[in-house]
């Protein structure tokens, strides 16, 4: 996961000031140290961090927090807005032209995943905003390239615009936007070709496309795993082409997240969509905001709000609520449930949007394996329609046939139908707003970490901790005072 090592460092950092009540300069000092140590292996550039840096132990000592009331989470605040600062402050939108079509040029190195990324913003535009846009295969070097294009192209059902690999790509460019103009496309995407690395005949091809297409947007597509790198990537075609955003993909990969907090500070360049994952849906709004506080570990229930708008049918969602307010939740409502929770993603990527939960001890432990999730479907699919809608008639024989129609041991069955038991116990009272006993029902109820299984659990585990020392904290002040 992108940020894991940079939040856990950090985390630790603000952890040592947390525990004092009172921070003095030393204390300041050893924590900035930690903090520059942190961006330093998180690839982020040198210049950056030092003037990250610097940044904050000024604010720190200029608004006398040392002296005021919870310096440490004062410290936090001043570190999670320096952060938001350095990656941009905002969401920065596509560029759009005031008459159609908009035309956007795909620009960045070989494999860094123009192409992928050109299909899923053209289905983005697609889906949310009705968009008709047309992509023009325009790399012609590249083995199998204009294959791909056409079939991301099929699979978003986006109409591409090719002359295969022996027409001059300039020529593609030209011809191309008059079939858009023609069709009345209100986007273009351009997918143009990459090299290894930066070289004058890729950037004078570039140039004329880009003097003959006049973009509205020339979006930098960025490998964010590519740490310092991708930095001086987009340095080098800025520089060139003067680019308008960056699109940073494989987020989700394991990237120390260094070019995230490099790129808007060294080239000017807003950051402006990233990808974190492999399905055409998988691209996000770059949020500096949001980012800086899911570094922090304080989560990002926006996005999670947002991705659960999105997947989770509202007319459904109410209907569970009535169903879980008069306890007839069955099967077929969790089988339900548990494909619009796949539709969102990766568990553990959901789970680190609650606050508190970013290497949370909790969450290292728990089972995120999709494998889990499949092996509960299988169980259900091997139910009969009966027996979907009225758990209570599974006996053990019922259960055996269950286990052998699914493939798994009859021990996994029986646990599967308690824990949903349980669960199903806990939503009804969550439905009428009695959240006494909660915990003790969380901590029984894994469900293999699907469904709020292990998700509440732990998020149950952590605001009771979080209860428990802001009560021990008020009991010192009282004795102080005393």
């Amino acid at each position: 996961m992108a940020f894991e090592g940079l939040t856990e460092r950090l985390q630790n950092a603000m952890k040592r000031l947390r525990g004092k009540g009172k921070v003095s300069e030393s204390d300041l000092r050893d924590t900035m140290r930690e903090i520059r140590l942190a961006l330093l292996e998180a690839d982020v550039n040198f210049d950056v961090v030092k003037d990250f840096v610097k940044t904050v132990r000024e604010r720190a000592a200029g608004a006398k927090v040392l002296e005021g009331l919870n310096p440490a989470q004062q410290i936090v605040k001043i570190v999670d807005e320096e952060l938001t600062k350095t990656m941009g402050e905002t969401a920065t939108p596509l560029n759009k032209s005031t008459k159609i079509p908009t035309i956007i040029m795909m620009v960045g190195l070989q494999g860094a995943g123009k192409t992928t990324t050109a299909g899923k913003l053209a289905n983005r535009l697609k889906t949310e905003d009705k968009a008709r846009p047309l992509m023009i295969a325009a790399d012609v070097y590249r083995p199998a390239a204009i294959d791909q294009l056409v079939t991301v192209g099929k699979q978003i059902d986006v109409p591409v615009f090719e002359m295969g690999t022996d027409t001059d790509p300039v020529e593609i460019v030209r011809q191309g936007l008059a079939k858009a103009e023609e069709d009345h496309n209100d986007y273009v995407f351009i997918d143009t070709a990459g090299r290894l690395q930066i070289d004058e005949q890729l950037m004078d091809e570039l140039a004329r496309i880009k003097e003959l297409a006049h973009p509205d947007e020339i979006m930098l597509v960025v490998d964010a795993m590519t740490g310092q790198n991708a930095v001086a990537t987009a340095e080098g075609f800025n520089d060139k082409l003067d680019v308008t955003g960056v699109s940073l993909t494989k987020l989700d990969g394991d990237t120390r997240g260094g070019a995230a907090l490099s790129i808007r500070a060294v080239t000017g360049k807003p950051i402006k969509f990233v990808g974190e994952g492999e399905k055409m849906s998988d691209l996000d709004v770059f949020h500096p905001d949001r980012m800086a506080s899911r570094i922090l570990g304080m989560g990002d229930m926006l996005s999670l709000i947002e991705k659960t708008q999105k997947e989770v049918d509202e007319k459904q969602a109410q209907e569970l609520t009535e169903k879980m307010r008069e306890n007839t939740f069955d099967f077929n409502d969790f089988l339900d449930q548990m494909e619009q929770i796949q539709k969102m993603g990766p568990m553990d990527q959901l789970v680190k949007m609650i606050p508190g939960m970013a290497n949370n001890p909790a969450l290292a432990n728990a089972s995120m394996d999709p494998k889990d999730m499949d092996h509960i479907k299988a169980a259900i699919y091997s139910m009969t329609e009966q027996e979907r809608t009225d758990p209570d008639v599974l006996n053990p024989s019922r259960r055996r046939r269950i286990a052998a129609g699914s493939g798994r041991p009859i021990q996994e069955i029986n646990r599967m139908i308690k824990q949903f038991n349980q669960m199903k116990k806990m939503m009804s009272q969550v439905s009428k707003g009695n959240f006494s006993g909660m915990e003790g029902l969380m901590n029984q109820s894994g469900m293999g970490g699907a469904l709020g299984g292990k998700m509440g659990q732990m998020a149950m585990k952590s605001m009771s901790r979080r209860m428990k020392k802001n009560k021990k904290r008020r009991s010192k002040l009282r004795r102080r005072r005393k």
